[in-house]
């Protein structure tokens, strides 16, 4: 849980604070000890697997997990003037970086791929290069690598595969639902798990314009509302099934689960919808029905079980 506090006296305790590197980027956690006065909003200089980068604090964490390493990375100081210029100039750079890369990528006929962004570290010592490739596979960027470093030989340069999901996230632009900025680019930070069983819990056309999104891959919004759907089905019949209603018996035609609804047709044709608390499964009520209906069994004496 993220606790949004201004500024926490750290001390000697150990106290962990969630570092963001990107808008919306996943959320890191460091440890904040070696500097007491840092606060909620403040940027810091921290050391991570891709070099040394400059953060937001974005809060405090009361209840951390377990260090993914065994020990929690330390915040080394909070981030100057300066440093928050030198992070602008090389996030300049990073564009030039890509229109290199693309133009060698055309120039040395590389089919199907694409540099989707470079990430300068906040010294400039290391280069991450975001691509992804349409080629089935692991694509050979031996000479592209090469003709890159000749352009920057002073910098580490690290080549990282990419997702579409994580393609589109950059890129940004207009979501297939119509918004203004797709989900990824806004607030999601991380992307969950996504199947076709969700889209048919929630009765979703299956045509693949209705649920796939401009990276090409199954929408992220089908997951919004699944669970909910899942927890109301549980409570509702399903379609075909013959239900009890006030009005007598009927079969289930359609059902509305965020509703707690269903739609039952009658034998006459004609079609209502009913809350779930005015209907009956018809098959437990004939169970029922047959129970009362049955003759006493005999206890071990001979008598009879219910007492009479």
């Amino acid at each position: 849980m993220l606790k949004n506090v201004e500024h926490m006296d750290v001390g000697k305790q150990t106290i962990i604070v969630g570092v963001r590197f990107q808008k919306v980027g996943k959320i890191y956690h460091f440890d904040a000890r070696t500097c007491p006065d840092i606060r909620v909003g403040d940027f810091a200089v921290v050391e991570t697997s891709r070099g040394r980068q400059v953060g937001e604090v974005i809060a405090f964490i009361p209840d951390p997990p377990p260090p993914p390493d065994g020990v929690w990375k330390t915040i080394q100081r909070k981030a100057t003037p300066r440093d928050l210029v030198l992070r602008q100039i090389y996030q300049k750079k990073e564009i030039e970086v890509v229109i290199h890369c693309r133009e060698k990528a055309k120039e040395l006929c590389y089919q199907g791929l694409k540099i989707a962004a470079a990430e300068f570290s906040f010294d400039g010592e290391k280069l991450a290069i975001l691509y992804s490739s349409e080629a089935e596979g692991k694509i050979d960027l031996k000479k592209l690598r090469n003709a890159i470093q000749r352009l920057y030989p002073k910098v580490t340069i690290e080549w990282r595969q990419i997702g579409p999901r994580d393609v589109a996230k950059l890129m940004g632009g207009l979501g297939a639902c119509g918004l203004e900025n797709r989900c990824c680019s806004q607030f999601l930070t991380e992307f969950s798990p996504i199947s076709i069983k969700m889209a048919k819990e929630q009765g979703i056309s299956l045509t693949p314009t209705e649920i796939t999104g401009m990276c090409g891959r199954l929408r992220c919004c089908l997951v919004y509302e699944y669970e909910q759907y899942v927890e109301a089905r549980k409570q509702l019949p399903k379609r075909g099934k013959q239900v009890v209603t006030p009005q007598g018996e009927g079969k289930v035609v359609d059902v509305y689960p965020l509703k707690l609804a269903v739609v039952v047709e009658f034998p006459s044709g004609i079609q209502q919808e009913y809350p779930v608390g005015q209907i009956e499964p018809w098959e437990e009520l004939q169970a029922l029905k047959k129970k009362a209906q049955s003759p006493c069994q005999a206890d071990e004496n001979g008598g009879c079980a219910c007492g009479k």
